[in-house]
């Protein structure tokens, strides 16, 4: 069976697919908007490397330090070895192409060996986090059909992980045993550019998660996405922050590591005390963190009376996984005027952004801070659907549920075909490297470059599409009228519903 073979067989083709009730003459008009306002992005990128490969090139060329954690560093070729004998080690748990492999325990360096050596022998990733309760890991595992569970912790792993995997009847195999292992001598096992790269699980601890799986030419697109628009380089230093089943750890692991950058894994301890957070980031040097906005408020809540370099080495801030509050935005950018903010904006299903927008002073006008433009090799489209179900393409100014189509966009959900066709489509507007098109759920206005003061137009977020409601015949979106609340200096929160009397 191919590399991926075995997770396809549990995935929608494209012929299976829905189609959008879309005329012939609307979609070649939604193709012309989004071509005219620059919501179609075209970069060449060189999606064939597996990211070992950059790793053992940089490994050959200077080797510096790729990865350090609370307890040790790694250079490239000690990263690239770790990979390499891991790999055996799952060869010999019986993983081959195509196998699901789970990897669980706390966020550390070794994390990512394991993802390389998956990689490397042409297997899929999934994450099982160690705070999750035994049920969600039995679930996620069973679900994602998971031959084993590397478990990367130097002692015993927590209980629940293990009684999870127990559960799910997967094999426990712990990092520490391919000590002992030779170096696996194969060459990466890349069958295709479509080829399954990872499943990630996008529901809470609680109901049937929904494993999305995402291609390795999404993901290597996403994390040139992020050298582009950072413009990142071997100089710098990102911050592993976010919990191993989030769909951002990906970058954060991956990024640095294409252009012989470093990452630096915060572990929880520190990363939820914003003092120690950010005295680990002047101390390592850390130029990038992505933090949702919650810890962003905190960060700035706590730091008010450290030392004014706080921080300073820093250079890009990015928001993502809420909703970037304007009045924030402007805390931000008054306290770090040297540290870059960027909105980040994207569901997993599509490999994580597939939006950046850099805040300006230009934007704290804004009720609602714009979501930005695509990331490149995406496309996205703005359409409204009619009373008769019919779909149309929204022109600026107008708001319309946002669809995400290009080389970004997944393959749905592992073995649920009925919520696949809920969210993905076959792409209606272009033959895309996936020719699917997911739709997100999410209402979205196109601003004209006047309105968002970015010298393009750019996209705003508006809430969840089921949550407009129309009052009187007129369509009001719940989320504007909280983000007016949240302007009042004496609100911290607002929520805001409809009765009917």
């Amino acid at each position: 069976m191919n590399a991926g073979g075995q997770v396809a067989e549990r995935l929608l083709g494209h012929a299976e697919l829905p189609v959008l009730t879309l005329s012939p003459a609307e979609a070649e008009r939604a193709r012309t908007l989004a071509a005219r306002h620059r919501m179609t992005s075209d970069l060449p990128v060189d999606l064939a490397d597996p990211v070992i490969t950059r790793v053992e090139r940089f490994a050959a060329a200077g080797d510096p330090a790729a990865v350090t954690d609370a307890t040790r560093s790694l250079s490239y070729s000690g990263l690239a070895a770790e990979a390499r004998r891991l790999a055996t080690l799952l060869e010999r748990a019986g993983v081959e192409p195509g196998t699901v492999v789970g990897v669980g325990g706390a966020r550390c360096a070794t994390v990512i060996a394991a993802f390389l050596a998956i990689e490397l022998v042409g297997a899929l990733y999934v994450p099982a986090d160690e705070t999750w309760p035994a049920a969600r890991v039995r679930d996620v595992l069973r679900q994602a059909g998971a031959k084993v569970l590397v478990t990367v912790d130097t002692g015993p792993s927590a209980p629940a992980l293990v009684e999870g995997a127990a559960e799910a009847g997967c094999e426990i195999v712990p990092a520490a045993g391919a000590a002992g292992c030779e170096p696996w001598a194969g060459e990466p096992r890349l069958a295709s550019l479509d080829q399954p790269r990872y499943v990630l699980f996008t529901s809470g601890s609680t109901g049937t998660p929904k494993g999305a799986v995402v291609e390795h030419q999404g993901m290597i697109n996403h994390l040139y996405a992020k050298i582009v628009d950072l413009e990142l380089t071997a100089a710098d230093v990102v911050a592993q922050t976010a919990p191993l089943g989030f769909d951002i750890s990906v970058w954060q692991m991956l990024c640095p590591l294409l252009l012989g950058g470093r990452v630096d894994v915060i572990g929880d301890d520190v990363g939820h005390d914003p003092v120690a957070f950010a005295r680990a980031v002047d101390d390592q040097g850390i130029t990038i963190v992505e933090l949702v906005p919650t810890m962003v408020r905190h960060l700035l809540d706590d730091l008010r009376d450290a030392p004014a370099d706080s921080l300073g080495g820093l250079r890009w801030m990015i928001a993502t996984g809420e909703e970037l509050p304007t009045e924030l935005s402007r805390r931000w950018l008054a306290a770090m005027p040297h540290a870059r903010l960027l909105n980040a904006y994207g569901p997993t299903e599509c490999s994580d952004d597939v939006t950046h927008h850099t805040v300006t002073a230009a934007d704290l006008d804004l009720l609602r801070l714009p979501i930005g433009a695509p990331i490149v090799n995406s496309r996205l489209y703005v359409l409204r659907q009619e009373d008769d179900d019919a779909w149309t393409a929204c022109d600026l100014g107008e708001t319309g549920e946002l669809f995400v189509g290009g080389v970004c966009v997944g393959r749905g959900y592992l073995g649920n075909p009925e919520r696949t066709r809920e969210a993905f489509y076959a792409d209606p507007f272009d033959e895309s490297p996936t020719r699917r098109l997911y739709r997100t759920g999410d209402a979205v206005r196109l601003l004209s470059p006047s309105e968002s003061g970015a010298g393009r137009p750019t996209l705003q977020y508006l809430g969840r599409v089921d949550r407009q409601v129309k009052i009187a015949g007129v369509r009001m979106e719940l989320g504007e009228i909280e983000a007016v609340l949240q302007r009042h200096p004496s609100v911290g929160a607002a929520a805001v519903v409809v009765h009917e009397y």
